[in-house]
């Protein structure tokens, strides 16, 4: 155990193999060198957690690796088997292991994705940022002006909203097309 900790921490500070690789290498070292009498799997995947973050990988913190390894748990239990066969000897193949360890880590990351695209935006919640961003400007602006202080907003939803406000009495508009500059009324400015 100890050479398996000073190896992930060389690797740590010099990055001779990615950390992907080293993550799911060690975890299957730690399985083989199995230290504890109960609990190996366990720790081995709390291990895979914490390794994960260290490298980079948030992702556990929102979709559990373990829930997602024991989805999978034939495949994992097959590949272990067969990637600890010549372990001892150091004539083992660690490639599936580490394969397997890629898969779980690409699923929860695509899972997250999904999850995070599930996640909508309230209703109005575009029209109401691009609202408060207007009302903040001191000076005329232009749509781009908008269009920049609202990303992932688009420019048809920002000219809607501008026109809305300019029916409502709550902008003026100077000009037309590309060039045309908005200024806030002055009930919007705090001038009565």
């Amino acid at each position: 155990m100890q050479e398996l900790l000073a190896l992930w921490s060389a690797n740590v500070k010099e990055r001779q193999i990615h950390p992907l690789l080293a993550l799911a290498a060690f975890n299957l070292d730690f399985l083989c060198i199995h230290p504890f009498r109960d609990g190996n799997g366990r720790t081995s995947r709390l291990l895979l957690l914490l390794q994960s973050y260290h490298a980079g990988l948030e992702v556990g913190r929102y979709i559990s690796l373990e829930r997602l390894i024991e989805d999978n748990k034939e495949r994992y239990y097959e590949t272990l088997e067969h990637c600890s066969q010549g372990w001892h000897q150091g004539k083992h193949d660690p490639w599936p292991f580490i394969n397997h360890i890629l898969f779980i880590l690409k699923t929860a990351y695509t899972e997250f994705e999904r999850r995070v695209g599930e996640t909508a935006e309230p209703r109005g919640a575009k029209a109401e940022h691009v609202r408060q961003t207007v009302v903040q400007q001191i000076d005329e602006f232009r749509l781009a002006d908008i269009e920049h202080l609202c990303p992932g907003v688009g420019r048809e939803w920002i000219r809607r909203t501008l026109s809305r406000m300019r029916v409502a009495g709550e902008l003026t508009r100077h000009g037309h097309g590309a060039g045309a500059r908005w200024r806030l009324t002055g009930k919007n400015k705090g001038i009565d």
